[in-house]
Formats: C-alpha cells, structure tokens, sequence
C-alpha cells in the first residue's frame, strides 16, 4: 500500500488551481504517551490520503504534532476521523487566520523521537503535568499583573516580527536553546512570580510549562491555542488586543498579520519591514527580512555572491551543489554576517 507521496509539489499545486476547492489550514497538537508511534504514522497517512489532507505531522512516543491543510469540504470527516482516536476526541484544532490553498503541497507523517526538540534527557521529567492553562481575557488580565513575567517561548526569527507587549523575547535560535536560558534568568522568582507563557499554538509553551513546574516553579500559565487562538477569541469576544505585529507560521506563507504595526525592519537597508523570505540561491536557502525595494535590486538573494550564483542556469547551479553540505546559513534563520541591519 502507498505510504508515500508520488507527486512533486509543482504538480500538488496544479492540481489544486484545477480542483478549485477552497481548503482550510489547521494546526493541532496533543502530548500522549503513545506505545507504537509507528502503527498511528501508518493510519494517520491511509486516513488522511482520503481526505486530500496535506501538510507535516509528527508522531513519537510523547504525542502528535499536526500542520496540514485540508479541503473545508471535508473538516467535518476529519473532525470524526480524529475523535475515533481516544486521545485525539474533541482535540482543540486551531484553524489558520489567513488562508492559502496552498499552504502545504505534500502529506508528510513522520515518526520522531519527540514532537517539539528539546535535548532533554531527564526521565523523571512527565510532559503531561502540565502548567495553567488561560483563555485570551484570562491572559489578558494575567498580562497586566506587575507579579507577572510574560516569556515568549519562540526563536528570535519569529518574535523579531511579532510579541506580546512587554514580554521577554530571548535571542535563540532553537526551543531547546530557550529552556536552560530563561530557567537562569528567572531562578530568583520560582516562588514570587507568574510565570506567564505563549507561542503560536501552545505546543511549545506546554511543553514548557511542564518542564518549568518540574524545575520547581511554582506559578506556570500558559496561553491555551496559542496567538492563533488568541487572536481568534480577541476577534469573536471584542477583548483588546495585546499582541503588535505579525504570527511567524511555518508553511508557505511565512506570517498571519494580526495587527498593522511593523516591528522589525529590512536586513539589508533597515527600512521597516517585517516580510520573511528565504534567499533565492538554493545552495543558501537563508530565511531573513526583506523589503520589496531590496527584493527587486537583490533578486530576492541574502547577498551580492547568492546573486551572481542564482543567475547562473540550473543545470550549472546543480553542479555547483554537488557533494557540498547544505549551508550552515540555513539554519540559523537571519543569522548571516552579510546582513547588515539584523539586529
């Protein structure tokens, strides 16, 4: 049985313009101890293949890790499809602001060590003892408490566009970069303070919250559904927004802009901008802020050397790559030094 993708994602997208459905992307998470992460991998991709469901999942033994998309037509034989799961039944599914139908172009389910890396190896750690969950009043009100530490626990590349208003933005370049860091700075207030958390969806800060409780804090809240739901609640209940700037997602489209503020500004000329792109020249791939002006004269390249190589044809382009790692510029997510106005 086909377990697999056969098409390549410039034929996915084909037959989407030519299916013309509108589809729903939707993000979903759920810690579990899961004995054979395997056997669900297997029935999630028959299931999904059904639906016309695409998109990257994770399976391991601590949970499952979902951003896909799917026809709206068919959300509610998702929706059914999940709930036969026991773990999955009535599962918060957090739908996309901003739609795209092609957000995702292939079905990716993969089994992993663990749903979020977090170089842990501390078996006493239970993810599933996990911190307080708060709706968008609640946090609002909890944001407003001066007893209150407000942490966001994404990378710098997502924060940089977007954050809470007064919240601790580390400069990390990974979620398991954030947990030693913060635990440091915050050791004097295990006791005396809230420990107040969000990331885009809640799967990082629940997972968080249960390592800072385990540390020894003693008031852990998380933002539940994250900014996605957050801003959804904000929008249906008329609640004052508290988030400035843009929701940094991870498929196509890069960003949901949640308010009009632009907070960071173009690597390259430092005009404002706040629109991720990845350099042009695949040998890089380098994601960094770029403005239209800088786009146009740079030919969507990081630099004047990714320039001259993304000119070159394809076929010489591949022959350049050849036997050559992938560029360490890849992931670091804006950390090149060519450039110049990244903060």
């Amino acid at each position: 049985m086909q377990l697999y993708n056969k098409l390549s994602a410039e034929e996915r997208a084909q037959l989407i313009d030519k299916a013309g459905k509108d589809r729903l992307t939707i993000s979903f998470y759920q810690y579990y101890k899961i004995e054979n992460p395997e056997i669900l991998r297997n029935h999630l991709f028959i299931e999904w293949d059904k639906l016309e469901v695409l998109g990257r999942t994770y399976v391991s033994n601590e949970g499952i890790n979902a951003q896909i998309s799917v026809p709206s037509e068919n959300l509610e034989a998702l929706k059914q499809q999940l709930d036969s799961i026991s773990f999955l039944k009535d599962c918060r599914l957090n739908i996309a602001i901003e739609q795209d139908n092609k957000s995702f172009l292939k079905l990716k389910v993969k089994v992993r060590t663990k749903i979020v890396a977090d170089g842990l190896n501390d078996k006493t750690f239970d993810v599933t003892n996990k911190g307080i969950h708060l709706n968008a009043e609640e946090f609002n009100k909890k944001l407003q408490d001066p007893n209150t530490i407000c942490v966001d626990m994404r990378n710098h590349y997502e924060s940089e566009i977007g954050h809470f208003e007064g919240a601790v933005t580390p400069d990390v370049d990974t979620f398991r970069d954030s947990l030693d860091i913060i635990e440091a700075d915050l050791k004097e207030h295990k006791e005396d303070k809230n420990l107040l958390m969000y990331c885009t969806g809640g799967i990082r800060c629940e997972k968080a919250s249960a390592y800072y409780k385990h540390k020894g804090f003693k008031n852990v809240f998380q933002l539940e559904g994250g900014i996605i739901e957050y801003t959804r609640q904000v929008k249906d209940k008329g609640l004052e927004n508290k988030f400035i700037g843009k929701n940094f997602v991870f498929d196509h489209r890069r960003s949901e802009r949640i308010t009009e503020d632009v907070i960071a500004n173009c690597h390259q000329c430092g005009e404002p901008c706040d629109t991720h792109v990845n350099c042009a020249n695949e040998a890089c791939h380098l994601l960094f802020i770029q403005c239209e002006k800088c786009a146009e004269k740079m030919d969507t390249c990081c630099s004047t050397e990714c320039q001259e190589i993304n000119k070159l044809p394809t076929e010489v382009q591949k022959e350049l790559r050849k036997g050559v790692p992938n560029s360490n510029k890849i992931f670091k997510k804006g950390r090149s030094e060519v450039l110049k106005y990244k903060k």
